[in-house]
């Protein structure tokens, strides 16, 4: 997984990473687990900027709150791929 050694298999998938070192994965993992904790504040930030315009119920103020919480499931979908993909590898 993160030996960092050389790939010759024609199968492999990750033939341009294989050369990686474990840093390099480790830096991959770490990032993309920070990925989550950065689209996480600007999803709050986004909601309590929502919430100091205005506290009524509006069609813009609900979309712009669930496009956040969209923002922070793709950011968790992009992590759970990345993990996968490199304690496959």
């Amino acid at each position: 997984m993160l030996s960092g050694r050389s790939c010759s298999s024609p199968r492999c998938w990750c033939r341009w990473a294989c050369g990686w070192g474990r840093a390099a994965w480790s830096a991959l993992l770490v990032g993309s687990v920070l990925m989550i904790l950065v689209v996480e504040l600007l999803n709050s930030a986004l909601e309590a900027a929502v919430d100091r315009v205005s506290l009524d119920d509006h069609n813009l103020a609900k979309r712009a709150k669930d496009l956040g919480s969209a923002a922070v499931m793709v950011a968790l979908a992009c992590t759970a791929a990345v993990w996968f993909l490199v304690l496959l590898a």
